[in-house]
């Protein structure tokens, strides 16, 4: 559920309906959260540091380091350090601890030998993000659901030796949650009849998609926890809140409205960097802008991913941030697309800003969205023009 407001009621543009039969077991989706992901990677051929507090991401050094920590351990996380902390206040947060440099394509090639072993138990493998994948099964009680759950999560330690957090239950939606109550490595079931009573206690934050906005909107309505949306008037949150609410006092009331649908996955993918010293030319710009697009068309080729919109943004060096981002007239693959449509934005945005207050740049972001499957390999003109010159036999 996204955070906003107007967002309108049912299944998300995209969702894959899975119809659940007359007669037969129930459906159940297990979601899938690996632990620290990018820390579990690294940890795999550095066991000797198994144990000490671990931060990937780009360490700070003597020169300004404006990198942000991408994955911590939990023994970092007791020193409050935490995922999108700038390095420098992890650094502070926890001197001792250790700095390992990301690695994506390890990452990416990992997150694929992940999918390949949850396929192992059901044809219906549905990833969201690099390191969570929702696994839809058909069996009779949350016994055996739990026990389905419990072999997933010694596979994939077996076969890649990483910790994995499992929610279980007939919704998507209510797994995820689940998920996050079962960190780290653990499994939490919650079966139909419980779901009202096991989300009620929870605050309103924890439902994926309700952001600081609407979760202060909703703190303002009187909704703290999941629980108080059941007692609040619903056409009072209608009126504030339009179809958002509705499908928030479904859930509140343990019948939410997806629970026939599981999404096809991520609808969008970005990557983003930030300069060491803000920039004030567009020379700068444009290389990174280009670098940024060709390594997510690369990333999203290797998902076996197209793209329909292409998306620009900057972070002033007054922390601000300016977004732009197109549709394109159809889905494209491949990075020629992302990287001119990239460039031409970037450009838009960089000469508006000229035209007035003339902000350096602190940070460059490219988001690819509309997401969809790749069916067949779509071969660019100069492909098809090399093929039409190859003399034939």
């Amino acid at each position: 559920m996204p955070d906003d407001p107007s967002t309108p009621a049912g299944p998300a543009p995209g969702a894959v309906l899975l119809p659940r039969a007359p007669v037969g077991p129930p459906r159940w989706v297990l979601y899938v959260d690996l632990d620290a992901y990018y820390v579990s990677v690294e940890l795999r051929g550095r066991p000797e540091l198994r144990g000490r507090p671990v931060i990937v991401g780009r360490p700070p050094g003597d020169t300004p380091n404006r990198g942000v920590v991408l994955s911590a351990s939990y023994e970092a996380r007791k020193f409050g350090v935490r995922s999108a902390m700038p390095v420098v206040t992890a650094a502070r947060l926890c001197p001792d601890a250790v700095w390992i440099p990301p690695d994506f394509p390890r990452y990416e090639a990992t997150a694929r030998e992940v999918r390949a072993v949850l396929r192992r138990f059901s044809e219906h493998v549905v990833p969201y993000s690099i390191d969570e994948a929702a696994v839809v099964i058909d069996v009779d009680s949350p016994e055996a659901a739990r026990a389905v759950a419990a072999r997933v999560q010694a596979a994939v330690r077996e076969a890649l030796d990483l910790p994995a957090s499992i929610g279980v239950a007939t919704s998507r939606v209510v797994a995820k949650i689940a998920t996050d109550q079962a960190k780290p490595a653990g499994i939490r079931v919650v079966p139909p009849g419980e779901v009202a009573s096991f989300l009620a206690p929870l605050p309103v934050r924890a439902i994926p998609g309700v952001g600081p906005k609407t979760g202060e909107a909703l703190a303002a309505a009187g909704v703290s926890t999941i629980g108080d949306l059941t007692r609040r008037p619903a056409r009072e949150l209608e009126r504030r809140f339009g179809g958002l609410a509705r499908d928030l006092i479904a859930l509140a009331r343990g019948t939410p409205r997806e629970s026939e649908a599981v999404d096809s996955g991520p609808r969008s993918r970005s990557t983003d960097r930030t300069f060491d010293v803000d920039r004030t030319e567009w020379a700068p710009l444009e290389t990174t802008l280009r670098e940024l697009a060709q390594e997510l068309a690369d990333s999203l080729d290797r998902e076996g991913l197209r793209y329909a919109t292409v998306g620009i943004g900057f972070r002033w060096s007054d922390l601000a941030r300016s977004q732009r981002r197109r549709t394109l007239p159809a889905a494209h693959e491949g990075a020629a697309p992302l990287v001119e449509e990239g460039l031409r934005l970037g450009r838009e945005l960089w000469d508006a800003e000229q035209a007035g207050r003339a902000r350096a740049v602190r940070t460059v972001s490219v988001r690819a969205e509309g997401l969809e499957p790749r069916t067949q390999r779509q071969r660019s003109l100069d492909e098809r023009w090399d093929g039409a010159r190859r003399p034939t036999s």
